[in-house]
C-alpha cells in the first residue's frame, strides 16, 4: 500500500512538471538551434558533440520555415534552398510542430521551450534536445560578429 501511494505521487509529480507552452512561447523558437542529444523511447541518449548543421527557425504567426545551415569560422552561415514549411497546431493542451514539404509531412510535439532550450518528440517517441546557437568566431581575435 505504501508503495502504491509513493507510485502515484511520483507520477503526479512527473505529469505536473510539464511545461505547457502559450501561443507567446511561439516566438521563442526563431533562431538558431543546436542539438545536443537524442533520447530514445526506451531511455537509452545518443550526445552530440560538435555539429556541421544547425536549425534555424523563422515562425511569424504560427507558420513559417526551418532549415539546415552550416556555420562557417567568420560567424557568417551558409544556407541551402532547401527547408521545411511548419506550422504551429494547438490540439489537446499540446502544441505541435508540423512540418511539410514537396515529399512528406510529419509533426513533432513541442515538449518544452525556453530562450536557451527546445525539446521535440516525433512520432517514433524519440525525444530531440537542442540548445540556442549562437555564431561560431574563430577569427578576429574574438571579435563579435553581426
Amino acid at each position: 500500500m505504501k508503495n502504491t501511494f509513493m507510485i502515484l505521487v511520483l507520477s503526479l509529480l512527473f505529469v505536473g512538471c510539464k511545461q505547457e507552452i502559450k501561443p507567446e512561447d511561439i516566438a521563442k523558437l526563431n533562431g538558431y538551434w543546436e542539438i545536443e542529444k537524442v533520447v530514445f523511447d526506451k531511455g537509452e541518449e545518443k550526445d552530440y558533440g560538435m555539429n556541421e548543421s544547425f536549425d534555424y527557425f523563422e515562425i511569424k504567426n504560427n507558420k513559417g520555415f526551418r532549415k539546415k545551415v552550416m556555420p562557417q569560422f567568420d560567424g557568417t552561415f551558409l544556407t541551402s534552398d532547401s527547408f521545411e514549411n511548419v506550422s504551429v497546431r494547438f490540439a489537446d493542451e499540446k502544441a505541435f510542430l508540423d512540418y511539410k514539404t514537396a515529399y512528406a509531412k510529419w509533426s513533432e510535439e513541442l515538449i518544452s521551450i525556453s530562450d536557451e532550450e527546445l525539446v521535440v518528440k516525433n512520432a517514433e517517441n524519440k525525444e530531440y534536445h537542442y540548445k540556442k546557437a549562437a555564431p561560431v568566431n574563430l577569427t578576429k581575435d574574438g571579435e563579435k560578429t553581426k
